[in-house]
């Protein structure tokens, strides 16, 4: 017998097929929801990689203003009568430092020694500052952490053009090479149209002896000594990330690290290819020839900085001959033959 004014606890119990039900709803809608969060984080992460490029866009042409030319691409020049004339190598985000308030980080750094002593070690003065991580080179959505015990990493470079030469890095095509000195006004092909930066993945150490199969273009590029690159050299090697992976030092020039080129597609299939150049004069010996592409971890494409400063997400199925067209300072219908 009830009693009277009290209600029944019972006509409020869930049965055990209704808790189940609830528990089938929630877990339906977390993963439909999981998808939209991933999405929008990723889609922040490509914002937030593009603002970074923006920045050094901004940095570039302040730079240009205030020298009257864009910074080099890599640096080579005499230092003493061993070391080869490549080993200064200082980047063109080594030099853009003080336009994107780093002039701390750029002040510190000793620019009159080169990044390399003849023994391929860091000149003490400038140990501590190559190997900070900085943000501002950091896309957010790879590891942001560093692949070398000695430098800082970076996931941007700067476009040397469409590889010609096999991979030169010596007066190329594109607006950023070798002590190059380019003025904007000399990008013929329109500054909205070129090529001034891109991203690329971080690289990962990868065991002797891994085969070509294993080897993932994402993060391995294939060595080999012949120079200039020919697609047989580097086809044929199975020799990979010679003494540093990918992106292993925002201070350092060459095709490893802060220069690339538009020789394969964006996120391309085909492994990246680099060589050191064994024999000649100091000007020459140990200078790095590349065929190194923009890659990125962002979904089907990559984030491209041109040289009006703007950016543009670039999908890995654009036209290989508009890529080339794009690294070009100077339309080929406009160069002399």
């Amino acid at each position: 017998m009830k009693t009277p004014g009290r209600r029944d606890s019972r006509q409020f119990a869930f049965t055990l097929v209704e808790l189940l039900v609830v528990i089938a709803i929630i877990g339906i809608l977390v993963a439909l929801l999981f998808p939209a969060v991933q999405s929008s984080r990723e889609s922040a992460r490509l914002l937030q990689c593009a603002n970074h490029l923006k920045q050094l866009g901004v940095a570039l042409h302040n730079y240009e203003s205030a020298r009257h030319c864009l910074p080099p691409g890599s640096e080579s020049r005499q230092y003493d009568a061993l070391t080869p004339y490549t080993f200064y190598r200082w980047s063109a985000l080594a030099h853009l430092m003080p336009y994107m308030e780093l002039a701390a980080v750029h002040n510190s750094l000793d620019f009159s020694v080169p990044l390399y002593s003849a023994g391929f070690q860091v000149f003490p003065q400038n140990r501590a500052a190559v190997a900070l991580l900085i943000p501002d080179f950091l896309c957010p959505c790879d590891t942001g952490q560093p692949v070398s015990p000695v430098f800082g990493p970076t996931n941007y470079a700067a476009c040397a053009g469409s590889g010609v030469g096999g991979g030169t890095p010596f007066e190329t095509d594109g607006v950023f090479y070798i002590n190059s000195k380019t003025r904007t006004n000399q990008i013929t092909s329109g500054l909205s149209k070129t090529a001034a930066m891109s991203e690329s993945i971080l690289g990962q150490a990868v065991p002797f002896g891994t085969s070509r199969s294993q080897a993932n273009p994402r993060f391995v590029y294939a060595f080999t000594f012949t120079t200039p690159l020919s697609e047989t050299a580097c086809g044929s090697t199975i020799t990979y990330n010679v003494s540093d992976p990918r992106g292993f030092a925002w201070a350092n020039g060459e095709f490893r690290s802060a220069m690339y080129n538009h020789y394969l597609p964006p996120n391309s299939q085909n492994l990246d290819c680099i060589a050191s150049r064994l024999g000649g004069s100091l000007a020459e010996i140990d200078s790095a020839y590349g065929w190194r592409t923009a890659r990125s971890l962002h979904l089907g494409g990559v984030n491209l900085l041109l040289a009006d400063g703007s950016v543009h997400f670039e999908t890995d199925t654009i036209d290989p001959a508009v890529w080339k067209a794009m690294s070009l300072r100077a339309s080929e219908a406009s160069r002399p033959q």
